[in-house]
């Protein structure tokens, strides 16, 4: 039964930590959603080194399942970041491109 009571602390810093994120990201301009999103990434980068770090202090299988998902879902996090600010400066771009072609500068 302490077990359970441990966890609802932890629910409950989640629950106001994904409030605090939404009320946050809703107030943001649009203007401001790529620096935003760029700086976001770093802040992702750092969560999954801390997901690394946590999988490998994990010492039962249970700790072991939520740190291999933590790392899964940080590093698909941190990629698709990385992927939508590409596409969306690539919007912005003057130089004429098709978004896609890279050029071998």
């Amino acid at each position: 039964m302490t077990n359970i009571m441990a966890l609802w602390p932890a629910v409950y810093i989640a629950m106001l930590a994904a409030f605090t994120g939404y009320v946050v990201i809703s107030r943001v301009p649009v203007i401001l959603h790529t620096p935003l999103m760029s700086g976001s990434n770093f802040i992702h980068g750092i969560v999954l080194v801390g997901a690394m770090v946590a999988l490998g202090l994990a010492t039962t299988p249970l700790e072991q399942a939520i740190g291999f998902v933590a790392v899964i879902l940080g590093a698909a996090n941190v990629t698709g970041g990385y992927v939508v600010t590409e596409r969306i400066l690539q919007m912005f771009d003057r130089s004429g491109k098709k978004p896609g072609k890279r050029s071998l500068k």
